[in-house]
């Protein structure tokens, strides 16, 4: 993965997606050589900082991992990629919002700023399901410092190796009842999709809407995902 291959995405209609739903789909920005690598870490235990078993902490079905620092070259580079594409998204909905956009230029800022508050665990996780397992609603908060988008990277082909395990997206609307967004994640491409809240139009202007994320039940096969958080965890 080179840092370039970003730069040619459709950011325009990326952040348009983002506006509208939430969430926006890329194209594939890894080969499949490239996500198999990554899939296969998951076997190498010491990578990962911690292991999570979702059923144990009533978090869904299935299992996934923390990766440790140093994070793995194609990681921190897809982190570092990502977060300055994503970052006047960010300030555009905070001022939308009428709240602080404490979020510096460069990642490394940022995460130092992360980490002298106390978030020094990192946060790219690497997920694993099997068939029956799932995710439930949730958000990927970690700490008081948090930033408002997040990107997970299908490292399997959907209908080959597994079926089943589409992305949920809820967006909690205000006065209103909740809309749910379904994606398949295509191995390779990445989604953009809201951590927190995002801005909505409402009668008094902006309002802040809710969003959880979470996985289907996966049918059969194996799914692994490579998730991107851009804050880290205390």
């Amino acid at each position: 993965m080179r840092t370039t291959d970003l730069a040619g995405l459709d950011w325009p209609a990326l952040t348009r997606d983002l506006n509208d739903l939430g969430c926006a789909l890329t194209p594939p920005i890894l080969s499949p050589a490239e996500c198999r690598e990554l899939a296969a870490l998951y076997d190498d235990p010491g990578r990962f900082r911690s292991t999570i078993d979702m059923a144990r902490f009533r978090f869904g079905s299935g299992q996934y991992r923390y990766f440790d620092h140093p994070l793995p070259d194609p990681v921190a580079r897809l982190r570092e990629a990502f977060y300055p594409r994503l970052l006047p998204v960010a300030r555009d909905w905070a001022a939308k919002l009428g709240w602080d956009a404490p979020w510096p230029d460069d990642l490394a800022t940022w995460l130092d700023r992360c980490h002298r508050a106390g978030q020094t665990r990192p946060t790219p996780i690497l997920l694993r399901y099997r068939a029956g397992d799932w995710n439930a609603l949730h958000r990927d908060l970690y700490g008081e410092l948090v930033f408002p988008l997040q990107v997970v990277i299908g490292l399997d082909a959907p209908g080959t190796d597994h079926t089943g395990g589409e992305f949920l997206l809820v967006e909690q609307r205000p006065r209103a009842q909740s809309r749910g967004t379904v994606t398949v994640l295509p191995q390779g491409h990445a989604l953009i999709f809201t951590t927190r809240d995002r801005p909505v139009r409402s009668s008094r202007g902006w309002s802040a809407a809710p969003v959880r994320h979470g996985v289907s039940t996966v049918r059969s096969g194996i799914r692994h995902t490579l998730g991107l958080v851009f804050h880290d965890a205390t």
